[in-house]
């Protein structure tokens, strides 16, 4: 499988601590000539943090993706009518985003992108990164595991001792679980 030529959602959520994992991951699929539609909460594109403005991260975006941002509810729903996506990307998918997937909710530009494109019965990868994996969001990643058409990018607890509950997606496996993704499999082993 090749990623050249795919037609990647790449949405990103608010844990901009891991917003240097995943930017090389969007620019390595940009490289392979995969078309890339940015997608972004309202987290990102309002908050600045330690870890970088909100201006320089959605700059970065657009020069890496060559794309407007889609930030809105409103810019999101065509995702699934319009902008048919072989795959659609949450990286980072932080536990709030996941508990919304879980249970429906939709009510930010990115849970809007990923029932648009649910809808057309298409991959959505998550590569979580929450620091309630093993507590509060444990039911809905459980939830979203046994969900048809949702994958994970391998994942495990990334500091147990001093974050017992926290877990994180293996942010350089997202290219594998997209090619698996696009094929109907969940990429092995999930835990790590």
């Amino acid at each position: 499988m090749s990623i050249e030529g795919l037609k990647i959602g790449f949405a990103l959520t608010g844990s901009s601590c891991n917003f240097s994992n995943v930017f090389p991951i969007i620019e390595d699929l940009a490289n392979k000539g995969a078309d890339i539609y940015p997608i972004i909460s309202h987290a990102v594109d309002t908050f600045d943090t330690r870890f970088g403005s909100s201006e320089e991260w959605k700059n970065k975006l657009k020069e890496i993706t060559g794309k407007e941002l889609i930030k809105t509810i409103i810019e999101a729903e065509p995702v699934g009518p319009k902008l048919k996506l072989d795959v659609l990307v949450v990286a980072p998918c932080t536990g709030n985003t996941t508990a919304k997937l879980a249970n429906a909710i939709t009510d930010t530009s990115v849970t809007m992108a990923c029932k648009a494109h649910l809808r057309n019965q298409r991959p959505l990868v998550l590569a979580i990164a929450t620091n309630d994996g093993l507590g509060a969001s444990a039911k809905n990643i459980g939830l979203l595991l046994n969900t048809k058409n949702i994958y994970f990018v391998p994942f495990g607890q990334d500091d147990a001792i001093n974050k017992p509950n926290s877990l994180i997606a293996k942010f350089d496996k997202i290219e594998e679980t997209i090619e698996a993704a696009i094929i109907g499999k969940q990429y092995q082993p999930l835990l790590v």
